[in-house]
């Protein structure tokens, strides 16, 4: 990084993919964020491709003459299952010392404007405590949406097939013990031992019904609605996360 802070003039913003010397410092970037291993890392940022999943580095003017560009930020687009004109805003950082100059909404704009040009219409982020900055942008609250993490059309149907609910399967009934199940062979008339009759055996208990999915929890005054302070939503260690969306 640059030891005088830069302008916003002269941004760029370039897939990661046809940047591989800038992986590195996209990498570090992002470790700032969020700690990973740097081999992760690098790896999936090496996954970045026209076919999305793609990452975009935010570019500033190299720091002296000759020197590569000073990545400064970074985003990361992904398609959207059963949405053809979207797009999922992913890992959107800047760099530490920029915040609050303005590089956070060069950045969006810059990948708003990346993502129209390449035909598509709306963009769909999640944030845990970014939600009014992003309203300052134009985004919406907005209902979830899976991303598709594979450029393979066959492995998107998958993923999509697999992220739908199934019903629970259907008890099946008990089966009955090895001494209660085993019936004697009928003897002849000639051959019946006196005595009296074994009974019948009993018919197997009916199947138990299916168990009935719960319903999704609603507040008494009827579902919970969402704001900018309060999200019915929840990641998966629990953190409430606001979806957001926006027309491009």
């Amino acid at each position: 990084m640059a030891s005088s802070c830069p302008g916003l003039e002269g941004l760029t913003l370039e897939p990661a993919h046809l940047r591989p010397e800038l992986l590195d410092a996209c990498a570090d970037l992002i470790n700032q964020e969020w700690p990973r291993s740097r081999a992760s890392r690098l790896h999936s940022l090496g996954q970045s491709s026209d076919s999305f999943p793609l990452c975009l580095a935010l570019l500033g003017p190299p720091p002296i003459p000759g020197a590569l560009p000073t990545v400064l930020g970074h985003s990361r687009l992904s398609r959207v299952a059963a949405h053809d004109h979207s797009l999922l805003v992913e890992t959107v950082v800047v760099a530490r010392a920029l915040r609050g100059q303005g590089f956070g909404r060069r950045l969006m704009e810059a990948t708003e404007a990346f993502a129209r040009a390449r035909g598509f219409r709306r963009l769909h982020l999640t944030t845990h405590d970014k939600q009014h900055f992003y309203a300052h942008l134009g985004y919406q609250l907005g209902e979830p949406v899976q991303g598709v993490a594979f450029s393979s059309p066959l492995a998107a149907a998958v993923l999509q097939a697999f992220s739908q609910p199934t019903s629970p399967p259907e008890p099946k009934p008990p089966r009955l013990c090895r001494e209660t199940a085993r019936i004697p062979s009928t003897p002849s008339a000639t051959d019946r031992p006196p005595g009296p009759k074994l009974p019948p055996v009993p018919p197997p208990p009916p199947p138990l019904p299916a168990p009935l999915l719960s319903p999704p929890a609603v507040s008494p005054t009827g579902p919970l609605q969402q704001s900018l302070v309060e999200t019915p939503y929840r990641d998966i260690r629990g953190r409430p996360i606001f979806w957001m969306t926006k027309e491009i």
